[in-house]
């Protein structure tokens, strides 16, 4: 990949709004090369400003095509879209499945909306692992709301609860399993339940499903998970309790209808989040942090220990002669006196 002439001159194309420059850097960021982390500092400072809605939920739900309602609707209102569509990947290329690109056609040529589809590349959680770093780069862009979509896993996206501002959950009727949405915390990282395809015969039963769980659950989240990753809080000081009730808001997103009203709540949400905005902000930097730490440490490690030792230790967990926590100290050990 040719690498970026100056990145200086690339952070000031894209604050002007050229969008082939964009669409470059946003390519180095996902191939994750020397140069992204060099414009990725640069770029960061001019962050901050944008709207970012996280849009989740299970494959038939008609997430895409409320994703396409809403940028409908915020362009209505003058406001600038951005879009970070996470497709399944390619088995064979690893590159991205481009479903969103297709069903969102009628916004080809609008100026105002940049859609980028990324490949999962295998990462869970629902997102891409360079995802954060390609909304920052919408962010530094200057876009005013920034539509971040899963991939469509069904029961694992809870990763969306940790890159955006406002989490919006996808829900539809006749898709088998009633409490589907309560299952693997997909409920409780919900700011806003949308019931699509809400002209269904069962969508009745669907919204009270997902009502009487939110009763039962009382959700009052915790506004920040105290010490519970890197930062050490005192014990003794109760947890702040935020106490936004979550709303299960019908649409019917092929006919734009209820459009309004989902982004309507995501905007009393947003006021919502300003009594608690740096320390939700500071919990999800925490969690961010202590994840890239993981996947850059991990990384160094397995550089270090030879693959022979790594193949040789996961023999030996698989003959059950070490337990796969006597092997992790196992290896821990080789590593020190490696490096002695």
């Amino acid at each position: 990949m040719r690498p970026l002439d100056d990145i200086q001159a690339t952070v000031t194309a894209i604050r002007a709004g050229n969008r082939r420059i964009l669409a470059r850097a946003i390519t180095h960021i996902e191939n994750e090369t020397p140069d992204a982390i060099k414009l990725l500092d640069a770029l960061y400072p001019h962050g901050g400003q944008a709207r970012i809605i996280g849009i989740t939920g299970a494959p038939g739900t008609g997430k895409s095509t409320v994703v396409n309602a809403l940028t409908r609707h915020i362009r209505s209102l003058d406001q600038t879209v951005g879009i970070v569509a996470v497709d399944p990947s390619s088995p064979f290329s690893q590159g991205a499945v481009l479903g969103d690109r297709i069903r969102m056609q009628e916004h080809h040529g609008d100026t105002g909306v940049y859609i980028r589809s990324m490949a999962s590349r295998g990462s869970l959680g629902g997102l891409a692992r360079t995802s954060l770093d390609v909304v920052r780069c919408l962010d530094a862009a200057a876009f005013d709301v920034i539509l971040l979509e899963t991939v469509g896993a069904g029961q694992s996206e809870v990763a969306i609860a940790s890159a955006a501002q406002t989490s919006i959950v996808v829900e539809a009727p006749g898709l088998g399993d009633d409490i589907q949405a309560t299952k693997a915390g997909i409920l409780e990282i919900a700011d806003i339940l949308v019931v699509n395809k809400a002209d269904h015969p069962a969508a009745h039963k669907t919204i009270q499903v997902l009502k009487a769980m939110l009763q039962l659950g009382h959700r009052m989240q915790m506004v920040a998970h105290h010490g519970t990753i890197l930062r050490q809080v005192d014990s003794a000081t109760p947890p702040e309790i935020d106490t936004w009730q979550v709303p299960v808001l019908e649409t019917i997103a092929t006919e734009k209808e209820g459009i309004e009203a989902v982004y309507d709540a995501i905007l009393q949400h947003q006021d919502h989040l300003k009594a608690h905005a740096a320390e939700r902000s500071m919990t999800q930097l925490e969690i961010e942090l202590a994840n890239r730490l993981q996947a850059t440490l991990l990384t160094q490690f397995l550089q270090q220990i030879p693959p022979k030792t790594i193949e040789e230790t996961l023999q030996a967990i698989h003959d059950r002669r070490l337990t796969p926590v006597s092997a992790v100290q196992h290896l821990l050990t080789l590593h020190d006196q490696r490096k002695a």
